[in-house]
């Protein structure tokens, strides 16, 4: 038993445990709620990036695309979702900041080879996405600080969506 007449974990899972960690269980409040693809190349420079922004208890919806998800879904479905995670963050862990990313080569635009290899071409597209997805996040969640930023291999750039669109 442990405090309060609550049975072992042991006792109460049919399962074998084949990895321990301590993880707190009280509810807490995202630093962000944070949209990007799930892309394993840009994994670590996002990680490092949140960190560096002082988002220690990020809301993580990682999806193929990340905020194309909601600038040019394949389908209504695809967007609601990503609304609906939003929606949730802000209701279960009172988020009140979105980053949207999106990321250089990324294979849901075709990788850069869609924009023949012109990296200019494709940052500016990219805006542009940042842009239409930040518009549609704040039609929505009007209340949402929402912060757009495109990762490429070499760093993390800020977006000025207000210039895009």
């Amino acid at each position: 038993m442990i405090g309060k007449g609550i049975p072992a974990p042991e006792l109460i899972f049919p399962m074998e445990k084949i990895f321990h960690f301590d993880s707190p269980p009280e509810p807490y409040t995202a630093d962000a709620a944070v949209l990007c693809c799930f892309d394993q190349r840009i994994r670590l420079a996002v990680n490092k990036f949140l960190k560096r922004q002082g988002i220690l208890r990020p809301d993580m919806i990682v999806v193929a695309g990340g905020a194309k998800t909601l600038a040019s879904p394949r389908n209504d479905f695809e967007r609601d979702f990503i609304i609906e995670q939003v929606r949730m963050s802000i209701r279960l862990h009172h988020t009140t900041q979105l980053f949207l990313m999106s990321h250089s080569d990324c294979a849901t635009y075709g990788g850069l080879a869609a924009f023949d290899g012109n990296q200019a071409r494709e940052a500016t597209h990219h805006q542009e996405e940042l842009g239409r997805a930040a518009e549609l996040v704040k039609v929505n969640f009007p209340e949402l600080m929402v912060k757009c930023f495109f990762v490429t291999f070499d760093g993390v750039h800020a977006v000025n969506t207000e210039a895009s669109g």
